[in-house]
């Protein structure tokens, strides 16, 4: 067997995959494309061991553990993308981008942030001293 076959086959694989991962937004897609770079992966690593006649098929063994790992990996990337569906509504990578919550949030304000006019209250004025006293009343 030639291995030219099988390495074109895993080169144009991994660049369709490539392609995925640097061109799509969708998180579903990335993940796919991810996939599809292992499985080029894959083929390489069973295509040497083939060529090689590795008496180990140390290839073969290779190939399994990187299955297991692209399922562990799709299992637990599918999971956050659901949480991640959940909670924000849409699995688009340009809106995720920024992680902090969105401005319409209902904390309260920050007493170090700048951007908030600080307390006027002096403790030393008699009239305030005097409003906490009615406040109290």
């Amino acid at each position: 067997m030639h291995l030219v076959y099988p390495a074109v086959l895993a080169a144009l694989l991994f660049c369709t995959g490539l392609y995925g991962v640097l061109a799509r937004r969708n998180v579903i897609l990335i993940l796919m494309s991810v996939e599809l770079m292992l499985n080029a992966v894959n083929l390489n690593l069973v295509a040497f061991d083939v060529w090689l006649r590795d008496k180990l098929h140390s290839g073969q063994a290779l190939t399994l553990f990187t299955i297991a790992i692209a399922a562990a990996e799709i299992g637990i990337g599918l999971a956050i993308v659901l949480a991640v569906h959940r909670n924000r509504g849409t699995t688009d990578i340009d809106k995720l981008r920024d992680t902090a919550e969105s401005p319409d949030r209902d904390d309260p304000a920050d007493p170090d942030d700048p951007a908030e006019p600080a307390d006027s209250t002096d403790p030393d004025d008699p009239d305030d001293r005097e409003e906490k006293a009615e406040a109290a009343a």
